[in-house]
C-alpha cells in the first residue's frame, strides 16, 4: 500500500469511529463531514490534512507543533489548520481529527456522543 493510501486509511480509521461522519470530496480530495457540515480535508500533496477547528486551539497547535502543524496565507483568516501526516503520532492525529469533529458537529450529536 501506497504511503499516501496509508494516510487516507488511518484517516478513514479514525473518522469511522464518529457518529455522523460523512466521506465526500472536497477540491478534489477525500474530505470528512458531521452531519454535513465539513471539519475535515486530505490536501492534494496525499500528506497533508486539512482540520477546521477554534482559532484558540490552532494558535496553540502551531507554538506546541510547528513542525506537524502549520497554515498558509489561505487559512491565515480562516478557523482551520493543516496537519503533516508523516509527523504526527496516531494518538495526536486522533486527538485533533475528534477535536475538529467537536468543533463542528451539532449540539444534539455531542449530547448523544458525549453521553457514551
Amino acid at each position: 500500500m501506497e504511503r499516501h493510501e496509508q494516510y487516507l486509511e488511518t484517516v478513514r480509521r479514525i473518522a469511522g469511529a464518529l457518529p455522523y461522519v460523512e466521506e465526500g470530496i472536497s477540491y478534489g480530495t477525500p474530505s470528512f463531514k458531521v452531519k454535513g457540515k465539513f471539519f475535515a480535508r486530505l490536501r492534494e500533496d496525499g500528506e497533508t490534512l486539512v482540520l477546521k477547528l477554534d482559532f484558540e486551539t490552532r494558535e496553540f497547535l502551531l507554538l506546541a507543533d510547528p513542525n506537524v502543524y502549520f497554515i498558509t496565507d489561505h487559512y491565515l483568516n480562516y478557523p482551520a489548520i493543516l496537519v503533516r501526516l508523516p509527523l504526527v503520532g496516531p494518538d495526536e492525529l486522533r486527538e485533533q481529527f475528534i477535536h475538529a469533529w467537536r468543533c463542528n458537529a451539532p449540539k444534539k450529536v455531542l449530547a448523544e456522543y458525549g453521553a457514551k
